[in-house]
């Protein structure tokens, strides 16, 4: 097996120089550069991972840390950071904090240890200073922590009053909104999306808080259609939320979308895969996935950031759950 050894007395140059070269730590001359270039090619030599790791402090691992595996949202979101970092070299750790605190603390502890190179990271259930007083690059997706830290996001805002206007102009006189959870920022955004549109318009709405699951969102649509027969529009702050609104309705017998029409927001695959299929305010979350890896990747490097925040435009998707305008 080639060692480093070798390939030093192949370029003419010292061990020490070529470990210079290979992981980045000083200065290298570019004739001294080349040499080494050429002689790592020649004689096929692979630099040990893991001793890079314990040399430079620093690994090629990305940590990925998601609040929630079984919303569609996010594996969609890995798949996107996934394919970016194995372009640049990089591979990624899923972490799944199942929105626990403690979880999350956890793995952020474990992959320091790892000497991983920096994280994306898109649940903010853990206090701003935690993710600071970690000194690695992070980047946060859908999620803002603090000034520091990049952020990509959609306009959850605007897509908010996209879903609510779509409502409006197909004859929506009684509107529930189900509003994600308010320690979460895109729901706030969202929220006041809605609560925008809806205050130009003169119809009745309620809104409640509900958690980004499918279970906990049908069973309280189908307490709030039971409170009041005469909700004829849900628009629901993610796609998983409407789904269970869409169950609940078949399930109490309305009929979607002539009596009841529904908007969720997200885009995911799944939305396609319902019946009648979901109308909703897609996001492009594979660009998200993408621009939040390249970021993370340039801060890794010590390359510059051209901006600390990235908003992706969002588009409305109508299918089955919404009527043809009338």
């Amino acid at each position: 097996m080639t060692t480093i050894r070798d390939v030093a007395k192949k370029a003419g140059v010292s061990v020490a120089t070529v470990s210079r070269f290979l992981n980045g730590s000083g200065y290298v001359s570019a004739d001294a550069a080349k040499a080494v270039t050429e002689a790592v090619e020649e004689l096929e030599y692979e630099l040990n991972p893991v001793a890079r790791s314990l040399n430079t402090k620093r690994s090629n691992l990305i940590g990925l840390i998601l609040p929630d595996i079984t919303n569609p949202f996010f594996p969609e979101l890995a798949r996107a950071v996934e394919d970016v970092a194995l372009s640049y070299g990089y591979t990624v750790i899923l972490c799944n904090s199942d929105e626990d605190p403690k979880k999350e603390k956890n793995y952020i502890e474990t992959l320091k240890k790892k000497y991983i190179a920096g994280f994306i990271v898109t649940s903010n259930q853990l206090e701003a200073p935690h993710y600071a007083n970690t000194k690695l690059p992070i980047v946060a997706l859908d999620r803002a922590i603090n000034e520091k830290i990049p952020v990509v996001s959609s306009n959850n805002k605007e897509g908010a009053v996209l879903g609510t206007n779509a409502l409006l102009e197909r004859g929506c006189q009684n509107i529930l909104f189900l509003r994600g959870p308010e320690a979460l920022n895109p729901a706030n955004d969202r929220y006041e999306g809605f609560m925008e549109a809806i205050g130009k318009a003169d119809v009745d709405h309620r809104i409640v808080t509900c958690p980004f699951h499918y279970a906990d969102s049908q069973k309280i649509v189908e307490r709030e259609l039971h409170n009041d027969p005469g909700i004829d529009g849900i628009f629901a702050s993610s796609d998983v939320s409407a789904a269970g609104a869409l169950k609940a309705a078949v399930l109490l017998g309305r009929n979607v979308p002539d009596e009841l029409q529904i908007v969720g927001f997200d885009g995911i695959a799944m939305g396609e895969m319902l019946s009648p299929g979901l109308s909703t305010v897609a996001q492009d979350v594979y660009k998200m996935g993408a621009i939040a890896t390249r970021v993370l990747i340039k801060r890794i490097e010590n390359k510059p950031v051209e901006e600390s925040f990235y908003e992706i435009p969002v588009k409305l998707v109508l299918r089955g759950t919404t009527r043809s305008v009338e």
